[in-house]
């Protein structure tokens, strides 16, 4: 499962690294346990779910602020935009419904959850 979540500073040249980054990383076990294998080599999918509420900033008072989250259109353009490059590169991608208030189950097999900030890998 993968939650994306868009920043005011993104853009397709931005969503087109993530997806691929995302494509290459190398977050599943190979059969000595290690963490070695891409997303192409566990021969996984992806549920794409759209997740604003990624960018709550919650360093000042009790209520998280998401200025610093896309809204609107654009974030729905840009969070289309991704899943079609993941599938693009050859990933089968099922998507959650944008802007809806979804209940969704995730049962993490192991102990990994990862960001990727694309203010931090650029």
């Amino acid at each position: 499962m993968v939650l994306a979540g868009l920043g005011l500073q993104d853009d397709e040249a931005i969503v087109e690294k993530m997806a691929l980054k995302l494509s290459k990383l190398r977050v599943f076990e190979d059969d000595q346990g290690k963490m070695n294998l891409s997303i192409f080599d566990a021969k996984g999918d992806i549920l794409s779910i759209s997740q604003f509420t990624l960018y709550a900033d919650c360093r000042k008072g009790n209520r998280p602020s998401f200025t610093d989250a896309l809204g609107g259109e654009r974030a729905k353009e840009l969070y289309l935009y991704f899943n079609k490059c993941l599938r693009d590169l050859g990933l089968k991608v099922e998507e959650g419904i944008f802007g809806a208030d979804m209940k969704i189950s995730l049962i993490n097999d192991g102990p990994v959850s990862i960001i990727m900030d694309s203010e931090v890998l650029w």
